[in-house]
Formats: structure tokens, sequence, C-alpha cells
């Protein structure tokens, strides 16, 4: 297994090479083609009654090679195009955030992002090429929207601090090959100059437990920031309840011109063993070093991550939870960072969804480039903790689309050598317009994992 991991990363290597010809490719490919209004909501013929163990794994991922538990039920158009399988979908919120204390921030911003996949079979085999894009860096201005607490990443040749950067506009530009081997293992090859290799959970946006919730986690850059990573490669082998991935991908963070396509060497390396024990849970544990993923600062990142997530569905809704835990080790600092998060949204009644999310975060850059602040405090770590609450319900009944209206409320807990600087009780609170692709889906699409 050993021997077939490194000549496929090998393999993948030399594609590396010429990703600026692949990307118009997959571009092209993935786009969806203008079909009317009615044959883009037809289920696809997915083979109905031939079981496809490869078409299954790669219908079943949500970023990358991740996946959300298999009982998870995927919302998207779904259509065939001679002897290709279509699907698109995607989600946009539009927010209104509004945060107390002196570093609180007010903003109106849309997060949005869109995904398209082109699969072909034959015979056992399978070939997935996937697009997915943000308008991020067009509905979010100023290169971010303000969130209490969060950093990673620059803006305007600064640490980003108490705000969230915006996606690039290719969130994922990949092609994957997958075909089984023998009756129990399937062997999985995949190649984006955009996308997502084996290091952490699912990453936020496609997370079924964070789907009400449009802010982005405090832990993102200690769990799963990679989603947007460049050049990268992972070969995986998985059977029935586990699977075992291995990636090499360029390790620095996307830079601030969100509407272009960063590249460069293939410095970094992750592994995850994933565990699907049935339909309902999946988890992970993954590893990974990063070559200097941040612009401003030296050295390298070690990550180390681990998640349990749970789907159950019901009659008029489902129950979708999380527990994440990530840890960013700083080498040329010799720091260590955790974060643990524990998120849950109910959907009832069929409109109805109560989400939460509670999270415990280290931060060590909260006054980064800023001499005014005592040294004794601008380079010491202080866990935070943030606690959300939120409801959505839908409100219409637009062909196509679900759209709800909602409202999160997050309170925050800090060491009190950062009150004078946060407030004794700093609070955000946001309201929301959620609009999401709705799909429908028959009993061959359930044969392949969608």
């Amino acid at each position: 297994m050993r021997e077939i991991l490194d000549n496929c990363l090998e393999a993948g290597k030399r594609l590396a090479s010429a990703h600026l010809l692949a990307v118009p490719i997959l571009a092209a490919l993935c786009a969806p083609p203008a079909f009317a209004q009615d044959q883009m909501s037809q289920t696809m013929d997915m083979n109905a009654g031939k079981e496809n163990s490869a078409a299954t794994l790669l219908s079943g991922q949500a970023s990358g090679t991740s996946a959300n538990p298999a009982s998870v039920r995927h919302e998207a158009f779904h259509w065939r195009a001679g002897q290709w399988n279509l699907m698109f979908h995607g989600a946009a919120f539009l927010n209104g955030v509004f945060e107390t204390g002196p570093r609180g921030a007010n903003k109106f911003f849309s997060g949005n992002w869109f995904m398209g996949t082109a699969e072909h079979s034959a015979g056992k085999s399978s070939v997935q090429i996937r697009a997915m894009l943000s308008l991020d860096p067009a509905t979010i201005t100023r290169r971010h929207y303000p969130e209490l607490f969060q950093t990673g990443e620059t803006v305007f040749g600064r640490p980003l601090m108490d705000g969230q950067h915006p996606h690039d506009l290719f969130m994922e530009l990949s092609v994957q090959y997958a075909r089984p081997l023998g009756e129990k293992a399937v062997f999985n090859l995949y190649f984006a100059p955009v996308g997502d290799p084996a290091l952490g959970p699912v990453a936020f946006p496609h997370r079924m437990s964070a789907s009400e919730l449009p802010q982005a986690a405090l832990g993102h850059h200690l769990q799963d920031s990679s989603h947007i990573a460049n050049e990268v490669v992972t070969a995986s082998l998985h059977f029935a309840k586990f699977g075992i991935e291995a990636s090499e991908f360029h390790g620095a963070e996307p830079n601030e011109q969100r509407w272009n396509i960063d590249y460069g060497a293939l410095n970094s390396w992750a592994a995850r063993l994933v565990l699907t024990p049935a339909p309902n849970w999946s988890a992970q544990v993954s590893a990974g070093r990063l070559r200097k993923p941040e612009a401003l600062e030296p050295g390298d990142t070690i990550r180390s991550t681990a998640s349990v997530s749970y789907h159950r569905p019901f009659d008029g809704g489902y129950w979708s939870t999380s527990l994440i835990w990530g840890r960013n080790h700083k080498t040329i600092e010799k720091k260590d960072l955790n974060s643990y998060l524990l998120e849950s949204v109910v959907r009832f009644r069929t409109r109805n969804y109560v989400t939460g999310r509670i999270e415990l975060v280290d931060r060590d850059e909260l006054f980064a480039g800023q001499p005014s602040i005592p040294p004794a405090i601008a380079t010491s770590v202080f866990r935070v903790a943030a606690y959300t609450l939120g409801y959505t319900r839908d409100i219409g009944h637009i062909p196509g689309l679900e759209t709800g209206l909602g409202a999160n409320f997050t309170l925050y807990t800090v060491p009190a050598a950062i009150k004078p600087y946060y407030g004794e009780r700093p609070a955000s609170f946001y309201l929301l317009l959620r609009i999401r692709v709705k799909g429908k889906m028959d009993a061959a699409m359930h044969q392949h994992g969608n």
C-alpha cells in the first residue's frame, strides 16, 4: 500500500507542473450547461441498480476528499449530459453583523460559494471533475468582515485581527480518479491546482453542523484553514469503514489577491485516517506540516486535528453535530495553540433550525504589530471562549431554493488582562438571509452516497 501511495504522489507531482493548463480545462468542464430549469431539476440517472463503489466514494465528498456522514443529504440540482452525471449546488448568506466593545465593528456583507461537478463512470472506475467558486472578493469589502478574536492571514499588508478574510474566487479546481482494488477497497488519486488536502475535518462552509452559521469558527486557522490550498496531490485507500489518505501541497495560505490562482512548490504534507463506522457517523484524525503558512510569520506550523461528526435524519428534519479539536505547533516559537469546538444544528418541522456553537481557542496574535501594547500582553497566549445560539426559519418556496431568515448571538468570555481592550462582556449579533440550492433525490442517487 505504501508503494502505491508513493507512486501516485509522484505522478501527481508531475501533473502539478501543468496546472496552468488544467485550470481552464477544469473550469470549462465543470461549468453547468445552459439547460432549461425543468431539465436541471431532474434527478440524474446514476446507472440505477448497479453498485459502483468508486462513484459512491466520489459523490459523498464535501470538499477535497473530506466527507460528512453518509446519511447527510446533499441538496443539489442533478442532471445528465451524455455519459456525464452533473451536479450543481451552493449557498449564499446576506449578513448584518453588529459587535460591542472597544474593538467591535458593524458591517453588511455576503458570504457565498457555488460548486459544480461532472462525474463519468467507465466500468468499475470513475472520474470526477469539480469546480468550487466564491464571489466573496466582491461581496466582502475591504478584504475582511468583523469577527471578534479572529486572527490569521493579512489585510492590506498587516496582520488581520478581529476579522475574517474572504474566500478566494477559486476555492477548488480538481480532478480525481477512483478505482476499486478487489472487492473491499477503493483507491483514489486527487489533483487540484486549488483544493483541499487530507488535513482536518470538513471545512466549516461545507460542514453540515455549521450549515446555518455564516461566520467562520474562531478555530478555523487551527482546524480547517487548509481547505483552500495550492498544488494539492492526494492518494487514498478506502475500505468499508475506514480510509487512509496522504497529501503533498504548497503550504502557504492564500495571499490577499483573491481573484487569482496562487502557486508554489510542493513543500508541505498531511496524512489523515478516516473512520466511518455507520452511516450516521464519521470521524478523522490528521496531522501535517505546513511550510511557512503565514506571510508575516517565520517558520512552519505542525497541525494536528481530530473530529467526530454525527448526523441523524428524522421525519421533517435532522440533527447534525460535530466535535473538533485542532492544534498548531509553531516551530520557531516552540509554542502550542489549541482549539476546541462543539457545534450542532437541529432542523424540525421542515422549516425551523436551531443552531449552536461553543468554542475554546488559544490566541497569540490579538495585538500583533501594535507597539503601544505592553510586551507582556502582546506576546502572551490568551484563551477565549465563544458561545453562539441562533435560529433560522425558511420563509418561502422559491422553486429550486431554500430561503431562510434568521439571527444568531455570540457571547465571549476573556481573561482579565485583555478586558481593557475588549470590554467586560464583548458580544456579537448576526441578522442573516440564507439562500441555498434545493434539489430532489431518488433511490438511484442514494446508491451512490450523495
